[in-house]
């Protein structure tokens, strides 16, 4: 059964060469916490412009992945470690589709929108050498959540997917291999009332058609 494993949020804010501070530290609770728009209830984001929003409201993690992680580095990957907010089991995260929703609990529903996307403040959390290029080429990002009905949260939800898009473009591929191809799939479910692509993903087709007219260019 699929089903969130913990619930975390931020523990303290953490001195970052790079930003000040950050929110990454997050730990698992006990209690249930409600959602909201923006996200978990006492859960902050030091770095807006990169994290948080409407469309980055959770992050969830797939305990299967942090598994792998923890046999390639040859230590524990518990619950917020990679700071998400939702470490799940049983559940494809990297496989949803953009735009699919899923049921948590009894109230809760979120929406599917888009890979993280690894950054420098992560690379110094994990103490890793080519820790973001190790993420980037292993292809297992996890997926950040937008919520459609706010809602509680707490360890051992069920998690229930309520619908795919049908476009194919899964969190992983869109990491991973990103291309024209499948920034036409999503901009024709859109057009079709099939997904809402957020800003983020927006931003990422408007790069791959710039790339796409540098190489016509040529």
């Amino acid at each position: 059964m699929a089903e969130i494993l913990a619930v975390c949020r931020v523990e303290q804010l953490l001195p970052d060469s790079g930003i000040g501070v950050t929110a990454i530290d997050k730990r698992p609770v006990e209690k249930r916490l409600r959602v909201r728009p923006l996200g978990l209830f006492g859960d902050v984001q030091a770095d807006r412009k990169h994290h948080g929003g409407a469309s980055k409201a959770l992050y969830a993690y797939a305990e299967e992945d942090a598994r792998f992680w923890a046999e390639e580095l040859g230590y524990d990957i518990p619950p917020g470690r990679f700071g998400e907010n939702l470490r799940t089991g049983g559940i494809d995260v990297n496989g949803a589709e953009i735009g699919e929703r899923w049921a948590i609990g009894d109230e809760l529903v979120v929406e599917v929108t888009c890979p993280r996307e690894p950054c420098a403040t992560f690379q110094r959390r994990m103490k890793e050498p080519q820790w973001v290029k190790r993420f980037t080429a292993e292809g297992r990002p996890g997926a950040y959540l937008s919520v459609v009905k706010s809602g509680s949260v707490g360890a051992g939800d069920g998690i229930r997917v309520l619908s795919r898009p049908g476009h194919g473009v899964t969190v992983a591929s869109w990491f991973s291999g990103a291309d024209d191809a499948q920034a036409d799939a999503l901009e024709a479910a859109q057009a079709n009332g099939l997904v809402k692509v957020v800003r983020e993903m927006e931003e990422s087709i408007r790069r791959i058609r710039s790339r796409r007219l540098l190489v016509l260019d040529k």
